[in-house]
């Protein structure tokens, strides 16, 4: 019934299936025009371009995002072109003076998780990873960890992109310590899983992107920095020079609002798409707890019908989804061998249904542009 917005890509690829939209989502036909209106923007304001970004692209972006969020605050929300520039200006932000430990879980994103094993073979970060596996007890054993002892930075997911488990972050907030830093990874979350973040506004850091369910491509990640942070990142960029608070001779300033966080030239086209995907939905009256039901009614289709296909392999008893209520928009099954998943990744693929992977972990992504007679052909095609 969503078909209608993704007409260019489902053209451009008319005898194919994909079911991998948790990795690359497909964008909607408004994004190409969001597009070209960057680059006629930028002909048309040349040096003049930055003033009307940051006075109207900008303050635009950051109202969707805080009205999907439910953010008082939109204008404490920052931008940068991936979300590994923002997981080390959050590093760059704690006294590397002194000893630093961080909390987080086996089970972040690789811009976190390949940045933070590369600090913990410094002497001066204790790095602690409590598993999420068997999920069951999680939260129990995050929260114990969480309560053991003081901690610098404590770091989780939202939604794991290894499981698409979802992680209740109200309960977990609660049992950190208050004087650490707590940031969440949204970004599999992020207009996917309905998300309030109101009674949480002033005590966390929220990291997301619109490379995944936003659907506006790559290059446009932010940022929620709480009300009243006073940080000074030592990764910093000539963005955090826009606001009034600007560097007089030697001296480094820094903003008082989420621009503390800033860094420096980024393709803004990138933005420019994520609008007009934020516009779409809101134009078409889907909210995310709209595509969230559309994409729990189509797993729920899959899951019935593959029941049916008595698979050896992708069946219930491999499946990590422990409750669809509390879960991200894939579904991931965990086989045996990273070599029994390799084999239906491409047997899938000979067949005209693109999926994808984490080792032996096979994910089926959901999205908007899928009806139940895509469900029904992918599980015909095991």
């Amino acid at each position: 019934m969503y078909k209608h917005l993704y007409k260019r890509f489902l053209d451009a690829h008319p005898d194919q299936i994909h079911f991998a939209c948790h990795s690359h989502h497909y964008w909607p036909d408004a994004t190409r025009e969001a597009h070209l209106q960057y680059w006629d923007d930028s002909c048309k304001y040349v040096d003049n371009k930055w003033n009307h970004i940051f006075s109207t692209k900008v303050p635009q972006a950051q109202k969707l995002i805080a009205e999907s969020l439910n953010l008082s605050h939109p204008e404490q929300i920052v931008f940068a072109p991936n979300t590994h520039e923002f997981v080390f200006r959050l590093l760059s932000s704690l006294n590397w003076d002194k000893k630093l430990r961080i909390l987080t879980t086996d089970s972040e994103f690789y811009s976190f998780d390949r940045q933070i094993n590369r600090l913990s073979e410094m002497s001066q970060f204790e790095v602690v990873k409590v598993p999420t596996l068997p999920f069951e007890t999680f939260h129990e054993r995050f929260e114990a960890a969480a309560k053991s002892t003081p901690w610098d930075l404590v770091f989780v997911s939202q939604v794991f992109f290894n499981s698409g488990l979802a992680c209740d972050i109200h309960r977990l907030v609660k049992s950190a310590p208050s004087d650490s830093l707590f940031v969440v990874d949204g970004y599999h979350a992020f207009m996917a899983v309905p998300t309030d973040l109101k009674a949480l506004e002033s005590r966390i850091f929220y990291l997301a992107g619109s490379y995944k369910y936003a659907q506006g491509g790559e290059g446009a990640c932010f940022l929620y920095v709480p009300p009243g942070t006073r940080h000074r990142p030592f990764h910093t960029g000539w963005f955090a020079e826009l606001s009034k608070l600007s560097a007089v001779g030697n001296e480094v300033g820094y903003p008082t609002d989420a621009l503390q966080y800033a860094g420096s030239t980024m393709d803004f086209s990138a933005l420019y798409r994520l609008i007009a995907s934020l516009e779409t939905f809101k134009k078409e009256g889907l909210s995310v707890t709209a595509i969230h039901k559309h994409i729990q009614n189509n797993q729920k289709v899959f899951l019935q019908e593959l029941e049916q296909k008595k698979h050896p392999l992708l069946n219930r008893s491999r499946l990590m989804a422990l409750d669809l209520d509390h879960h991200g928009h894939f579904l991931t099954f965990d086989l045996p061998t990273t070599e029994d998943c390799q084999k239906l990744v491409q047997g899938l693929d000979a067949r005209g249904v693109h999926v994808d992977s984490r080792k032996n972990r096979l994910r089926f992504g959901f999205g908007l542009y899928h009806d139940a007679e895509d469900v029904r052909s992918v599980i015909e095609r095991l």
